[in-house]
């Protein structure tokens, strides 16, 4: 199975390189969200008695987790392109690995969503000021990376559900909008300036635990109490969607 993963993975990095375009494309969103929301949010955060420096570090963690969110989320686009042009067909009759088959997809996927996280916080170090531990940054991106792979999983399970063009989007769109307002993603939702029901409603939010996650690496807070509950969250989350995209892929497959 490995060799079959690794062949998977190879094609799929292979298409990414030839059109490096989708890398830049996907950066583009938090990208706007880094230099047009960014200047509004560190004066926000200013008033409240924070640095320039507090208040970037809040937001650039923040913005990697959302590239993971949204653009891990549509790589199922591809399967679908895939599923039309009669690619899925031609390798349920090679004896190529059914979990080979979504562990080199979610892999390649997640692999470009560390690329992309990468060059996000290189911008961001290069213009804005930044104060982040290198072991900080590696921890966030290692949280990208699993954060990616569930989400991929996911995209291609349901991709690969639905088989419709038309309702993939629609459903991704009521799902993912109302996480990233609930993850805390654009403002911190604190208990202290947050309505008590809006608090408690983002507290059941998974994303918004590894988007905390996130910020505390940054900060180069290590300590059991800043990284267990969002580590546990992103491993437990990885390990079942992947667990039900190769259920799904297996039956599919068949």
């Amino acid at each position: 199975m490995l060799r079959d993963t690794w062949l998977i993975f190879r094609r799929e990095m292979t298409a990414a390189l030839r059109n490096p375009t989708w890398v830049l494309i996907g950066i583009m969103q938090p990208l706007l969200y880094l230099f047009l929301f960014g200047p509004l949010m560190v004066r926000a955060v200013q008033a409240q008695g924070l640095s320039e420096v507090d208040g970037w570090m809040l937001l650039t963690p923040a913005l990697i987790a959302q590239l993971a969110l949204f653009g891990s989320s549509f790589v199922g686009f591809g399967l679908l392109a895939e599923y039309r042009a009669g690619v899925v067909e031609r390798f349920r009759v090679t004896p190529v690995s059914r979990v080979a088959l979504l562990l080199g997809k979610v892999l390649a996927g997640a692999l470009q969503a560390v690329v992309q996280a990468v060059l996000i916080i290189v911008l961001a170090a290069l213009v804005f000021p930044l104060d982040a531990p290198v072991g900080g940054v590696l921890l966030s991106l290692v949280i990208v990376f699993l954060l990616a792979v569930s989400l991929a999983s996911c995209s291609y399970v349901l991709a690969l559900t639905l088989k419709s063009e038309e309702t993939f989007p629609a459903l991704l769109n009521a799902v993912l909008i109302p996480l990233l307002l609930l993850s805390g993603i654009l403002l911190p939702i604190t208990a202290g300036q947050a309505p008590d029901w809006l608090y408690t409603v983002s507290r059941a939010n998974p994303f918004r635990h590894v988007v905390d996650v996130e910020r505390h690496s940054f900060a180069g807070d290590f300590s059991m109490d800043a990284l267990f509950t969002g580590s546990v969250v992103v491993l437990v989350m990885a390990g079942l969607s992947l667990w039900w995209g190769t259920r799904t892929f297996q039956r599919d497959n068949a």
